[in-house]
């Protein structure tokens, strides 16, 4: 698989400066960093929540779990883990786990970890498990400008 189409046509309609870095296939982000050869906290990946009001998607740095407490309390929602068999239609163009941490382009209401902000370098799934996009960390914080920001990582 290449990089997914969503975040193809999601970059090139930001005119974002990014490559595509291969990488041998990997099962976890933490596999995916090591194969990289670069920090955990510069490796943003996706955790898609649900709740009644739907889908919500958490971006943190590979190296870290969602606070579930302290995300729910944060934004006033019972979230929960959704699983990956009912969010797999919205990402269509992605493999089962290889979710781009880039929810606006997928039109789903994102939340930032303020541990990402000021990295000088994010790397995030391309939508398979051979691939990257690396881009500054500037840039990865303007493709999620509508997402809110906080601390719930740990």
């Amino acid at each position: 698989m290449a990089i997914a189409r969503t975040v193809t046509h999601y970059l090139q309609s930001n005119r974002v400066r990014y490559s595509v870095v291969p990488h041998p296939h990997t099962h976890t982000s933490r596999e995916t960093a090591e194969s990289l050869v670069v920090s955990a906290e510069q490796l943003a990946k996706a955790v898609v929540l649900s709740d009644a009001h739907g889908y919500l998607m958490a971006v943190i740095p590979s190296n870290r779990h969602v606070s579930m407490p302290r995300l729910s309390e944060l934004l006033g929602r019972r979230l929960e883990l959704a699983p990956e068999g009912r969010i797999a239609p919205v990402f269509k163009d992605c493999e089962v786990g290889a979710i781009p941490p880039i929810g606006p382009a997928y039109g789903m209401e994102t939340i930032v970890d303020d541990s990402l902000v000021g990295e000088p370098v994010i790397y995030f799934e391309a939508g398979d498990h051979e691939e990257v996009i690396r881009v500054d960390g500037e840039t990865f914080l303007s493709l999620l400008r509508a997402a809110r920001h906080g601390q719930f990582a740990h």
